[in-house]
This record gives C-alpha cells, structure tokens and sequence, in this order.
C-alpha cells in the first residue's frame, strides 16, 4: 500500500491524516485514506496443508523497459527448488533507457563483456523446461510480464520455447489480488512484501525480487488456507480467473481515462494481440 500524498481524514475512524501519514486503499480512481492504525494486515499462519509446503522455485528479470514483447533482459536471478541459485546479466545489444538505468542501476558499463542474450537466455530457457520436467512450481511476480518476454526474446534469437502449457506458476501479485480484489490499493512487490512482512531490502535487484516474491508465496499459502487447498493445478486454474478478472477491473477504469487495456486471457502468458501493465 501506498503513503497517501495529501492530508485527508481516514475512511475507517475518521481521524485526521496528514500527508504522507497514512495509507491509501481501494480501486484506481476511487482511492480512500486510511490511519496507519486502521491499515489492514493478513491473517495469522495456519498449519494446514497445500501447495505452499512444496519446494518452489522462483525467477526475476531486470530489464529495458516495460514492454515485454520488445524490451530486452538485463539480468535474472533462478532460485532453484533444491536450494541452489544462480543469476547473470546480460548485454543487450541495445542502448539502455536512462529511465530503466536509474531504477535498476544496470548500464551498458556495467553490462560491458556480459554474454549475449543467444546464450545467456538458452541457460535460463533450459533452467525453466528442467522444472517443467520435474514438475516444480515457478513464481514469478508478474508472471505475464516476465514470461512473455522470455518467450519474446527466445524467439528473437532462435531458441527452443519452453514447454509453456506445462508450466506450473506461482504468481504471487495475481493471487493477492484473488484474496484481496484490488481493494487494498496498489500492489507491486514492495507493497505486497511490506504486508506480508517479507524483507526487501534492495529492490530491483533479480535475486532481492525473486526471494522475496518466493517468500510472499509461501506466506500466502501459510495464511489463506482456501488459497493453499489443493495442487499447483488446482491453483493454476484459480490464477487464470482471478487475472481475467483484475484485467476487467482495470479496463472499466482505463476505458474511462484513455490507458491501455490489459488482456484478460493473459496469464500466465500475454496473447500477441494483448496488452498489459507493468506493475512490478
């Protein structure tokens, strides 16, 4: 959740609020303020069963820009099931943004003798089909974000696909929104990370985002019981839904404002013809 700009008087208590003093919550466009003592927090651990007690991997790019299916990969982190994790950068090729420069740190300085994307991208492409053949659950923040660029830039340079529809993925903002229905306000990973307790100490960092989106699936998974139920199947399925109807949510706003459209059949994959908001 976000501090809210301007001093206003809380939607729960009704106290005053000054700038900055508080949180704001709801839908876009009809944002409310609330005290820090009124803002919401999850519900407590549980010891019940799910998919959350499996061993997950996870997986986070730092790249170009906000597009995926024309912005480059700059450098990724895969955090393996079985504890071993592994990240690189990687030259682009092309001029970085300033604008993507200042969030992520990542110039071509920095990026000078990194592998190319040809080969640096089949390690990760080859990493991601080993979890599909063993069946070990991916979470990616964003998941139509990160995934359809890999599936863009593989296809710019030739290489193998991944076996997508077999693919089990673990979306962490796309199952907060699920429980929470966009209510909360915005939720990119810091948000969701602060509400959860989960430490991100130096965000925009591949590995930071990818243990951390790691470890806010588990705490989902430990506090929603109805969310844990069942198998990565099962919650694929769920995930499908819950991001056609934030996609819906979104639109009816974007439509009133004149902002793009987000595809609501795009996860876990964005469609060519789709469109999305980059919100991690």
């Amino acid at each position: 959740m976000r501090a809210n700009k301007y001093a206003g008087t809380c939607a729960e208590c009704e106290t005053a609020v000054g700038a900055a003093a508080g949180q704001l919550i709801g839908l876009p466009g009809s944002w409310r303020t609330i005290c820090v003592t009124c803002s919401p927090s999850p519900p407590p651990r549980g010891d019940h069963d799910g998919w959350h007690r499996t061993a997950l991997a996870s997986m986070d790019f730092e790249t170009t820009g906000i597009d995926p299916l024309t912005d480059r990969v700059l450098s990724y982190a895969l955090l393996d099931d079985r504890g071993h994790d592994f990240s690189g950068l990687v030259d682009p090729g092309v001029p970085i943004p300033a604008a993507s420069a200042e969030v992520h740190g990542l110039t071509a300085e920095a990026l000078a003798g990194a592998p190319a994307p040809v080969d640096a991208l089949a390690e990760v492409i080859a990493w991601v089909q080993d979890l599909i053949e063993r069946g070990v659950g991916l979470v990616v923040f964003n998941a139509a974000y990160d995934l359809t660029m890999l599936r863009a830039e593989a296809t710019r340079w030739a290489l193998a696909q991944p076996d997508w529809d077999r693919l089990l993925v673990v979306d962490p903002y796309v199952i907060d929104w699920g429980i929470e229905r966009g209510g909360l306000g915005p939720r990119r990973l810091t948000d969701v990370a602060a509400y959860y307790g989960v430490p991100l100490d130096n965000a925009h960092d591949a590995a930071a985002d990818a243990r951390a989106a790691r470890e806010i699936a588990y705490e989902i998974g430990r506090r929603h019981q109805t969310v844990a139920a069942g198998d990565l199947e099962n919650l694929m399925r769920h995930q499908g839904v819950w991001y056609a109807g934030r996609a819906e949510d979104w639109n009816h706003y974007a439509r009133r404002v004149g902002r793009s459209l987000d595809d609501p059949a795009g996860w876990p994959l964005l469609r060519l013809d789709g469109a999305i908001s980059q919100i991690a």
